[in-house]
């Protein structure tokens, strides 16, 4: 096999152990403690964000016009679905278009 084959099995088998180790750390508890909820709600936006800062600083005019483009939607519209489709869209015929 090769080395890329073995490097998606492991983190496949990595993100599968933490994923069932999280769930059976916090189904061992009656009830959670808020400040715990309130900090694994948090996740997913820390996580958009520390995809999207790199490429609001680092990105040419796709990237730039795409977050405006799903900036916008976000605000008018306030879905995550169209928000993320409008914006992928954007970038994608954006970086065809500008190479």
């Amino acid at each position: 096999m090769s080395g890329t084959l073995w490097i998606i099995l492991g983190g496949a088998v990595m993100t599968y152990l933490a994923r069932i180790g999280g769930h059976l750390v916090l189904s061992r508890f009656e009830r959670i403690h808020p400040r715990v909820e309130a900090g694994l709600n948090a996740v997913p936006a820390a996580v958009l964000t520390t995809l999207v800062a790199p490429a609001a600083m680092n990105g040419g005019v796709p990237e730039i016009a795409s977050l405006v483009v799903a900036g916008t939607v976000a605000w008018f519209w306030g879905g995550m679905m169209p928000m993320f489709l409008t914006g992928g869209v954007v970038l994608i015929a954006l970086r065809q278009l500008l190479g």
